[in-house]
């Protein structure tokens, strides 16, 4: 069953390999695949902008969004560690790790996690980014579960480079850098429906996706359309 779903992942995300495929729900996407296929509580992806800066692209829930921008915030926790030294992170216990980053293990463990693991996203010699994946359970991952997860981090590398043969450095700095400005749009639209339909931001995210997918339009362009007030929904 594990091989059935592994290659059915796999086939899903390569899928989304094509021109104009829609980044950043091919990288939410992951995140859910990741939980899904590695057995964790919750997953989140970080890239780096034009000024090195981790930003969040990507979260499976709402509230490890949030926990992923208080990493940020603090310059504490296992994904700028990660991205900085070029190496997995692992933190079978949260508990321990509450001198090393203690507002992340304190929000951390106020959500309900007791684990986290991180994983570089490579591009050659350079880190652009890291996976976060978290646990509600105490425990280090099994070997073979830390490599799948760096073997989906790699597909995220390839995805950020749509047809895996972009080489030149500053293509793919305006490629995150167009993911990132779409992150920021879509967080606006959020809001707007959070605030005009009633919703927390995890509704208004996936009344937000759901509209794109019906509409066949781009997360970001329909999220503009949200914030300019074009479309409703």
């Amino acid at each position: 069953m594990r091989d059935h779903q592994l290659a059915g992942v796999f086939i899903e995300l390569a899928d989304t390999l094509v021109d104009e495929f829609d980044l950043i729900d091919f990288l939410y996407r992951l995140t859910v695949r990741c939980v899904d296929l590695l057995g964790v509580a919750a997953a989140g992806l970080l890239l780096a902008d034009q000024r090195g800066a981790l930003q969040v692209v990507a979260a499976s829930t709402e509230r490890t969004r949030l926990l992923e921008l208080l990493q940020l915030q603090t310059d504490q926790g296992p994904c700028p560690e990660c991205f900085h030294s070029g190496q997995p992170v692992a933190v079978p216990d949260l508990r321990t790790a509450a001198d090393r980053w203690p507002a992340f293990v304190a929000e951390a463990r106020q959500i309900g996690f007791a684990s986290v693991h991180a994983v570089p996203m490579r591009l050659r010699s350079e880190v652009i980014g890291a996976l976060n994946l978290f646990d509600t359970r105490a425990g280090a991952l099994h070997g073979d579960t830390i490599q799948l997860g760096q073997a989906l981090a790699d597909v995220a590398t390839v995805g950020l480079l749509q047809a895996r043969a972009i080489n030149r450095r500053d293509t793919l700095t305006e490629q995150l850098q167009t993911a990132l400005n779409s992150r920021v749009l879509i967080e606006q639209a959020k809001g707007v429906l959070a605030e005009r339909r009633h919703l927390d931001m995890e509704q208004s995210f996936t009344l937000l996706r759901s509209e794109a997918r019906k509409t066949n339009r781009r997360l970001s362009e329909l999220a503009r359309a949200v914030v300019d007030g074009s479309a409703t929904l």
